[in-house]
């Protein structure tokens, strides 16, 4: 346990670790356990209650209706109409009667044989409909009913009462219903009363609603799977109470109040919804103080992390000075000073020793390295300089003892005079790509438009006798960008001409006799999404091979005769203190393609025009 505690890492974890986890672990899993609970407990009591009020307010509805429709089938006025069977004569009393019951949507006046006759108020519906409703066909036998019928705009409930004349026994003479809709007004309405979303449905499922209609189909679910269900209206989830609407406490199963039957195919229910987004979202808060207190407890921690950490603050702070002064000298030499002690920290001294041996590895592998590096590169140039050099030095020496020969011809000595001028030359470039990728490139920064840039380039190595047709694609309204011309066209230029030599260097047809009239090298320029401008320099030569291609950037490395390998060396170290890429891939659908990308601006440009 001592040894674990000598660590300052293991003591900052323990003491800042178990105060954080506890305080702010144990007070968040209660509070919000405790305060959820009790809030789906209080949802789903309120939605009982609410279902009650649904209830006992539908009653209350379907009472009244039922008391005025029994004392309007009592009239004598409607009893003497009914009695005549002539509908012009029934017909002004019902409109009447429908007027007078505030609220109805319908009144139905049928004689004793069914026959409707009459029909008022703004709800319309067919005769031949009004007949056959259950619960006119229930009244006509004597016994008032109740049926449920759906609307397009909710859910339509039909009372109905029968009409008797005479006394005993009295002789059924038709019946009187009343009609009342079901639709979002009323369900508002309850809403109104209980706080909560209503929604009236029949069999399975919702007619009208005050939730959204885009809504009724998860609902219509939540429904079918229980009467304590959840659902859920655009991004806030419901718990809902679904309920007979027609059920009394104090009736039986399919009664309905003042003793209407129901005894329907299709039960209607209600269903009453709580948003439980809404509901809990007062836990926001909570979560809220509960994350100060966690800051707080961190803060906390932090002070008695920092009281702990003051036993390791002198080796740490040495550590640190002589890491800065290595990481701005680069002198490896330098070493922490361990002193072992009780109060220092183990971790402390670790590092020391292990920053101590890795400055040493570091150093002995940057000699060893270095001077890997040196007798190879002195190995490539010298075998590269010596063969190049070797070969033009032999047809000086060839062309030297021509000229020594008496006999020698003027046309004899002129070839060889030219063949020693041509390898003098050759020496020349071999001499000056050499100290080119050697001395350090320095650059002198302008603004210069890529697209002129690109059509210069072209037209210099079509005038040095490219011997293939060179085309230009270039993307109109580029802007300027901000780069070294000199030194971007002698990238170009090197890039074009290899191109060139490639497509001279693949095998002809007879067909191909006019190549130098054809653009077998194109150089295309689009704009970069993020500023700057990328070429392509594309040939239709015969393709390079991906392991060749990842080497003709390596210095002396070269595929073709008399070459030295530094062209394209040369041009990646200028395109990559231009801030630029270059790469090479296989072209489409054939041949190859040269990629520069370059920016709009170089990264910490020097103010003197040189990098």
């Amino acid at each position: 346990m001592s040894r674990i505690l000598s660590s300052l890492t293991n003591r900052i974890f323990l003491a800042g670790a178990l105060l954080v986890i506890v305080a702010t672990g144990a007070t968040a899993l209660f509070v919000n356990a405790r305060v959820t609970a009790q809030a789906e407990w209080d949802l789903q009591r309120e939605l009982v209650e609410s279902g009650a009020v649904v209830g006992r307010q539908g009653e209350a509805l379907v009472e009244n209706f039922s008391v005025l429709a029994r004392l309007i089938a009592d009239l004598p006025k409607l009893k003497a109409a009914v009695a005549t069977g002539d509908p012009p004569t029934v017909q002004p009393l019902a409109a009447e009667y429908q007027q007078m019951l505030s609220g109805s949507s319908l009144v139905i006046v049928t004689d004793g044989d069914a026959r409707v006759l009459a029909l008022a108020g703004p709800l319309a519906i067919e005769r031949e409909t009004a007949s056959a409703l259950p619960s006119v066909r229930a009244a006509l036998g004597g016994a008032p009913s109740s049926s449920f019928r759906p609307h397009a705009d909710g859910l339509l409930q039909v009372l109905s009462v029968p009409i008797t004349v005479g006394g005993e026994p009295a002789i059924l003479a038709g019946s009187l219903s009343v009609g009342f809709l079901l639709d979002g007004a009323v369900a508002s309405d309850f809403k109104q009363l209980t706080g909560s979303d209503i929604g009236f449905g029949l069999g399975d499922r919702v007619r009208a609603s005050t939730l959204p209609r885009e809504s009724w189909p998860a609902v219509d679910r939540a429904h079918r799977s229980g009467q304590m269900a959840r659902a859920w209206s655009g991004d806030a989830e419901y718990v809902l109470l679904s309920r007979p609407f027609m059920q009394s406490s104090g009736a039986g199963a399919g009664a309905g109040p003042a003793g209407f039957a129901a005894g329907m195919a299709e039960a209607p229910f209600v269903v009453v919804l709580r948003s439980r987004t809404e509901r809990l979202r007062f836990l926001g808060p909570i979560q809220t103080a509960i994350g100060a207190t966690a800051v707080l407890t961190m803060l906390l921690a932090t002070v008695l992390s920092y009281g702990v950490a003051r036993t390791v603050t002198r080796p740490l702070g040495a550590i640190t000075s002589v890491m800065r002064e290595v990481a701005t000298t680069g002198d490896l030499t330098r070493k922490i000073p361990v002193h072992p002690g009780s109060w220092d920290d183990e971790d402390a001294r670790l590092l020391a020793s292990t920053f101590n041996t890795l400055t040493d590895s570091i150093a002995r592998f940057e000699k060893e390295a270095a001077q890997r590096e040196r007798l190879s590169s002195l190995g490539r140039l010298s075998s590269v300089v010596a063969h190049e050099i070797r070969n033009p030095l032999m047809i000086i020496k060839s062309a030297a003892r021509t000229l020594r020969q008496p006999d020698a011809g003027a046309d004899a000595r002129a070839e060889a005079v030219q063949d020693i001028d041509q390898e003098v030359v050759r020496l020349n470039r071999i001499v000056s790509e050499v100290l080119d990728y050697a001395r350090p490139i320095t650059f002198t920064w302008q603004d210069v438009d890529p697209n002129a840039m690109c059509r210069e380039a072209a037209q210099a190595v079509q005038a040095a006798g490219a011997g293939v047709g060179i085309g230009a694609v270039l993307a109109p309204g580029l802007s300027a960008i901000r780069t070294d011309p000199e030194r971007l066209r002698t990238v170009l230029v090197n890039v074009l001409q290899n191109a060139a030599q490639a497509v001279r260097a693949e095998p002809r047809t007879e067909g191909d006799a006019a190549v130098s009239n054809r653009a077998s090298v194109e150089i295309r320029t689009t704009p970069r999404a993020e500023g700057g401008v990328i070429v392509v320099v594309h040939d239709d030569g015969p393709g390079i091979d991906p392991a060749v291609a990842a080497r003709l950037f390596e210095p002396f490395f070269t595929t073709r005769r008399g070459g030295t390998g530094l062209g394209l060396a040369i041009a990646r170290n200028i395109v990559d203190g231009l801030g630029g890429t270059i790469t090479i891939s296989a072209g489409t659908p054939s041949g190859t393609d040269v990629r520069l990308t370059l920016p709009a601006a170089p990264k910490g440009e020097a103010g003197d025009g040189r990098a």
